[in-house]
């Protein structure tokens, strides 16, 4: 038994029990299934984005090589302008050097009182094209300096002879016909093909 008096134990009170947690409120489905959707709905639409970007350059790259395959059946050939073709009429010349087919078919037409012939625009050193210089009547070679008269005809620089010239001749229409494919040459030394009959016509 105990020692306290009856009265001072009874007075006592019971000691307070700690109150207990309160509980979250329920959550509305209403209000959370639209927000569930629309994440669910952009996870969708960023791996649709994905697996495009992804189909697409498979299918690039699939599609560059087939037409790499494909150029092996395709040969490369390079396309040359026509060594036999037609320049018109000798009366659509006036006289002098005419420089309007040299970028086509690099040659010049050349005409004097009593002939016509065409040059073949190739300097017989190294090959390069020479430049007409109306002003002072002569072809000048911008490679190495050798000059040409109004004819063809070396006269300064390290061509070693003249310029080349081209077969020429008439068609049934009347039209001049040239065919860079039989040059006329006059070697150093050699003989003159100039005066050979194709090699001029005579007006």
């Amino acid at each position: 038994m105990s020692n306290l008096p009856e009265a001072e134990t009874q007075g006592t009170p019971p000691a307070a029990k700690p109150a207990a947690p309160a509980k979250p409120a329920p959550r509305d489905p209403s209000k959370t299934a639209p927000a569930v959707a629309s994440k669910v709905k952009g996870d969708e639409t960023l791996l649709t984005s994905r697996r495009r970007v992804v189909w697409s350059c498979v299918i690039g790259y699939l599609g560059a090589n087939f037409l790499m395959f494909l150029r092996y059946f395709f040969p490369r050939a390079l396309f040359e302008p026509k060594t036999v073709f037609k320049i018109g009429y000798p009366s659509d010349f006036s006289l002098g050097v005419d420089t309007k087919f040299q970028k086509d078919h690099r040659i010049w037409v050349v005409k004097t009182a009593s002939r016509l012939f065409v040059i073949y625009a190739r300097c017989v050193h190294l090959g390069c094209t020479p430049d007409w210089k109306s002003s002072e009547n002569k072809f000048k070679c911008p490679c190495h300096g050798s000059g040409y008269d109004s004819e063809g005809i070396n006269f300064e620089g390290p061509a070693p002879r003249p310029m080349d010239r081209c077969r020429v001749s008439i068609d049934p229409t009347g039209e001049i016909v040239v065919d860079t494919n039989k040059l006329f040459q006059w070697p150093k030394g050699g003989t003159d093909e100039f005066e050979q009959a194709d090699a001029y016509i005579k007006l």
